[in-house]
């Protein structure tokens, strides 16, 4: 599945938020390849996305939410989008375009949930439908869509058989672990993941000698650290002080390496991945992902390192969020690059370093702290 445009009102701290994944018009020489869906040239959709702003401006958050929407997609238990509406005595909404490659199908999908601040929510609580209409060979993403909004719609008050009309989903989400406790997800029959995972380890320490998998044990491997040895396992916590910080990170990167590499899942969301890593190793492995990326698949990509900046990439790959406490209508919103830097010679370093975007932190408040 692609993402091409996302509207979430009443989730987390989003209120009438929307983000769209889609461009234009063809980037000559752009360094991604094929940037559009596959035998549909017309049909733009941005293949990498760089997330970035401030601390706590919705770059986690927004994963989380995605991935909350498919498991509701996948699994039609309504409790995953229902337990993160900010306001019970309001509508929640979300709406979701996307697009199934195999099949040339683009789905909108919007859910509503009515109010309900007195009691647990319940299935009645839950309006959804699902539109869908075929991709044909000339279509673009507007086209398909004017198409889509003319075709006429059935309620159908019953979520799941709505949910049903859905294709299978296939995803892969990395976070960062906010309680400190690493419990490893190890893949299972993976080949590759190995020796991926050793050029890894020894790029981020370069005393790591080798990495072999424990015989007799299921997912689990041998990372040999000098004359020392950490086992580690899938479903098991990675606690080991011989590895650092960045290189037990390394062990949860080469997870999503390897699943790119090998066109395991068509939608990725790497988030926040790299902070205790080299900023040139970051570039280096963000490099690796993009070239891995096959048809039809869609990355994510969130990171505070702005070197990120000055990859040969299209401006409408960057987008950057930023939170507004003081607008209640908006306190979240997402500004593209591409939006605002249309020549060739516009600096997307010179207008985040000015602040074009809005997004500096407020480094004045920590300088107040001098003269208290």
């Amino acid at each position: 599945m692609i993402i091409l445009n996302v509207e979430l009102d009443n989730f987390y701290a989003f209120r009438n938020f929307k983000m769209n994944l889609t461009y234009p018009k063809k980037i000559v020489g752009s360094y991604i390849e094929n940037e559009h869906l596959d035998n549909h040239p017309n049909f733009r959709y941005k293949k990498v996305n760089i997330i970035m702003g401030a601390n706590a401006t919705g770059k986690t958050t927004f994963g989380h939410m995605i991935k909350r929407i498919f498991n509701f997609i996948d699994k039609k238990n309504y409790t995953q989008i229902t337990e993160v509406i900010a306001n019970r005595k309001d509508n929640a909404k979300f709406l979701l375009d996307m697009v199934d490659g195999d099949s040339d199908t683009l789905y909108r999908i919007s859910c509503t949930i009515k109010p309900n601040a007195e009691e647990d929510y319940s299935s009645e609580d839950i309006n959804l439908y699902i539109k869908k209409v075929t991709i044909n060979a000339k279509d673009s993403y507007e086209s398909c869509i004017e198409r889509l909004e003319k075709s006429e719609q059935i309620k159908n008050p019953n979520y799941i058989e709505e949910l049903e009309k859905m294709d299978k989903l296939y995803w892969f989400f990395e976070h960062p672990h906010d309680d400190g406790r690493r419990i490893l997800r190890l893949p299972k029959n993976d080949k590759k993941f190995g020796k991926i995972l050793e050029k890894i380890l020894k790029a981020l320490d370069p005393y790591i000698k080798k990495v072999e998998r424990l015989r007799g044990v299921e997912n689990a491997y041998i990372i040999r650290v000098g004359d020392n040895s950490v086992i580690i396992q899938d479903g098991e916590p990675l606690t080991s002080e011989l590895l650092s910080s960045g290189t037990k990170t390394g062990v949860e990167i080469a997870r999503v390496v390897s699943s790119l590499m090998q066109g395991l899942n068509s939608f990725y969301y790497c988030d926040e991945k790299f902070s205790y890593i080299h900023s040139d190793i970051e570039k280096a492995i963000l490099s690796l992902m993009i070239d891995s990326i096959q048809p039809n698949e869609q990355l994510f990509f969130t990171t505070h390192n702005t070197d990120i900046l000055d990859m040969q990439l299209p401006k409408h790959a960057y987008t950057f969020l930023k939170k507004d406490i003081t607008d209640e209508e908006h306190p979240i919103v997402c500004l593209n690059a591409g939006n605002f830097l249309k020549r060739n010679t516009d600096s997307l370093r010179r207008a985040v370093e000015n602040d074009l975007f809005s997004m500096a932190p407020a480094t004045d408040l920590i300088f107040d702290i001098a003269n208290l």
